[in-house]
Parts: structure tokens; sequence; C-alpha cells
């Protein structure tokens, strides 16, 4: 198996979606994988959650569905300004709903349109030496086209693991396949289920 890079989870991220971060320390994927639960966070979210996300979809580094196996939609800078300033870079989970732009016309089905689970990656992704700052949101949900240029209104809900940099990409597959059940289990419980259907998203 591969190994990880650990960023320090102490300290949060400053606003600016541009920085040169020191190289975190190395640690051992097999023990990491062996200690993550299946679910993550209290019972109900707690401050700072919920945090609200809004932004015009676009297009990123193209690389999720490609490499991954993990189709991403990224959020502009602007949208991630105020998350950044009070969270640290990781893996978090939430909901997500997509809807059209003024004149827009529609080629997603009306399934699509719904308010569906997500898991968002926030950070530097350090596999790839990113040199800035994205929010990479995946909504577990099968679509058939892209939704590129749609609003987005995501609610953050709670925070899975810190952002790591792996040795192999197979390494990081699995690990995102975890976040992906992680965010599932921990979005069942009552007090999460009801942000589904909270007013942010037909704001």
């Amino acid at each position: 198996m591969g190994q990880f890079l650990f960023k320090p989870a102490s300290k949060p991220i400053l606003s600016s979606t541009e920085s040169a971060l020191p190289r975190p320390a190395l640690v051992q994927t097999e023990s990491f994988r062996a200690s993550r639960p299946n679910i993550v966070g209290p019972d109900t979210p707690e401050d700072p959650y919920p945090i609200e996300l809004k932004g015009i979809v676009q297009h990123g580094f193209g690389r999720g569905s490609k490499d991954l196996g993990c189709p991403t939609a990224n959020l502009p800078d602007e949208a991630i300004t105020h998350m950044a300033s009070i969270a640290k870079p990781g893996v978090y989970y939430g909901y997500a709903h997509l809807s059209l732009t003024n004149g827009q016309l529609s080629e997603l089905r009306h399934e699509d349109l719904v308010v569906l689970p997500m898991v968002m990656s926030l950070g530097w992704n350090p596999f790839y030496k990113n040199e800035r700052m994205t929010a990479e949101i995946h909504i577990m949900h099968e679509f058939k086209s892209d939704f590129y240029g749609y609003n987005m209104n995501a609610l953050v809900l709670g925070y899975i693991r810190p952002e790591l940099d792996y040795t192999s990409r197979e390494a990081l597959v699995d690990d995102i396949e975890t976040d992906k059940r992680v965010a599932l289990n921990s979005l069942a419980r009552p007090g999460y289920e009801k942000y589904a259907s909270d007013s942010f998203f037909s704001s």
C-alpha cells in the first residue's frame, strides 16, 4: 500500500485561496485506514456548521472522472472564501442542490435537480500539487450529462478527515470510496437528514 502525507489539523486556514504550505509529516496509510470510523461527527451539526456555499459550477482540472472515477464540481474562488477562513483543508460532507441560471435550458432530469448528498474536498490536493485552494464537490448521484454553468447551493454539515498526500493513485481512490461511505452513513442520522429540506436550497 502507499503512504500519505498528513496536514496538521490544529491550525485553521486563512481567507486567501492561495498559500505556500510547509510539507506535512509522513504517516503510514495502513494505520490510518485501520482506524477510520464508519460515522463521523456528533448526532447533530455543531458550530461552525452548517456552512453555506453558493456559486456557478466551473470547469475544473478534468481529472475527477478520468483519473479517479469520481466526477467533481468546482465552485469559483469567491464562493469558498468564507469557509477557507474558518475551516482547515480536508474532506467534508453535506448536501448540494443544482438549479438553472437565468434563461438556461436544462439538460438534466428532474431527479438531478433535487437536494442530494455530497462529499467535498477543500484544499490544495497535494497528490496533484495544486498551487491554489479549491473546493471540489462530488454529488453522490448518477448524472447523465455535465452541469457546468448551473447554480449550485451546498450546505457543509461536517468534517470527515484531513487532506492527505498519497504515493499511489490506488490509495487515493480507496480513501475516496471510504469517504463516500462515511458521508452517507453520517448523513443518515435524523439530525442531518432534516437539512435536505433547508430553506437555503430554495434561495
